[in-house]
């Protein structure tokens, strides 16, 4: 399940708000328009899709730079490493 500060980062990207605890009641919007309750509490339902989306967008980011680089994840992981 979500955490708080998570859906907010999803539904608020750019920041702006401190949260202080658990629940809508305890999000303080200090530079950015605050949300309703309720866009707050159906952003959970949507969390899920969209961390799925992100991390498939990032595998797919990493796997086309790999292909440009010529070189496998072992390999990149001991350039690294």
């Amino acid at each position: 399940m979500a955490k708080d500060y998570e859906v907010l980062g999803m539904l608020i990207p750019q920041g702006g708000w401190v949260i202080t605890g658990e629940g809508y009641e305890n999000i303080d919007f200090l530079e950015c328009d605050p949300i309703t309750k309720e866009e707050f509490e159906a952003g959970f339902a949507k969390y899920d899709s969209f961390k799925a989306g992100q991390d498939a967008k990032l595998a797919s980011d990493k796997a086309a730079l790999l292909e440009r680089l010529g070189i496998t994840e072992d390999e990149a992981k001991l350039l690294l490493g």
